[in-house]
């Protein structure tokens, strides 16, 4: 019996610790959908542009890491206070519902305290990391976010205009770190993805109108509901980013070859903005969205691959 009893302690507690060891590997996957990491790796490219194009060849990897990280925590930040504010609409919606906290994989106080310290982290790595207007920057980007876009979800359509804005500022960011300074360049890399955002969202909220409407979130559709104002608008914001987008070459940016490729790119995104208003339906919201999955990368590695010198 006290051999039995001696065999058995053991493994009583290689379970437990199993399943502590389960529990934390499962509490920090929570922290990281919590941080949508594929919205913050977006929100790095976009970063890294600005910065290299703002460097123009200089070596600046420190800086470049630690801008990335910082930035890495803030847009972590914010969308775990996203979410941590809309987790009673998230719950309601079918495209959201698996998400953390409406399913019970953290509880809201600890979602809530994660957003603030990962942006008090991020803000802090970028202030001493880059400088302080990077991260004056990235803190303008949690707070227009966090504070102004997110509580205008559930009462007006014009919630995207204002999301637009922090979408936008990421490369602003990486440019200010690189520089020290907010020139004509750096608002030409915002206006280019200011714009690229419209066609991209009112895609999103045609396709998932019906769940956006179930979460009450006003978004273009509720209003519209045959879609020839949201087709109409995704296809001015996308004919407006056809000038936009060669902005770079007229500031002296990038060089003709991005300027022939981003031109290409711009007829196609809005031949399928286009295509969209002129038959609203699923299947073109769907072909706009994959449009624009493709030009905003495209644009940006154009930007890269044919910057000019200062």
């Amino acid at each position: 019996m006290k051999t039995a009893i001696s065999l058995a302690q053991p493994v009583l507690e290689t379970n437990a610790t199993q399943a502590t060891l389960d529990a934390i590997w499962s509490r920090l996957a929570a922290y990281v959908a919590l941080a949508k990491p594929r919205i913050v790796l977006m929100v790095l490219v976009t970063v890294g542009v600005g910065f290299l194009l703002g460097a123009r060849g200089s070596a600046h990897p420190a800086t470049l890491t630690l801008t990335l990280l910082g930035t890495a925590l803030v847009a972590a930040g914010a969308s775990t206070l996203n979410q941590w504010m809309e987790r009673a609409c998230d719950a309601r919606m079918r495209r959201t519902a698996h998400r953390v906290l409406p399913t019970g994989r953290a509880g809201p106080f600890e979602a809530a305290t994660l957003g603030i310290l990962q942006s008090l982290a991020g803000t802090v790595v970028l202030l001493l990391g880059a400088n302080l207007l990077a991260a004056a920057v990235a803190v303008v980007t949690l707070l227009v976010y966090v504070l102004m876009y997110t509580p205008l979800k559930p009462w007006t359509t014009l919630n995207t205009v204002i999301g637009a804005v922090p979408g936008a500022l990421p490369p602003v960011i990486g440019w200010a770190a690189a520089t020290g300074t907010l020139d004509i360049e750096a608002w030409t890399l915002f206006l280019i993805v200011f714009l690229w955002q419209f066609p991209h969202f009112l895609a999103i909220a045609w396709i998932y109108r019906e769940d956006y409407a179930r979460g009450g979130l006003k978004m273009l559709p509720e209003v519209d509901p045959q879609g020839f104002l949201t087709g109409r608008q995704a296809t001015t914001y996308a004919l407006a980013l056809l000038p936009a987008s060669l902005l770079p070459t007229a500031v002296g940016l990038a060089g003709p070859f991005y300027f022939v490729g981003a031109l290409f790119l711009s007829l196609f995104y809005l031949k399928a903005a286009a295509r969209f208003w002129i038959s609203v339906s699923e299947s073109t919201a769907r072909r706009l969205l994959r449009a624009s999955f493709l030009y905003l990368p495209a644009v940006l590695l154009l930007l890269v691959l044919n910057p000019l010198p200062y």
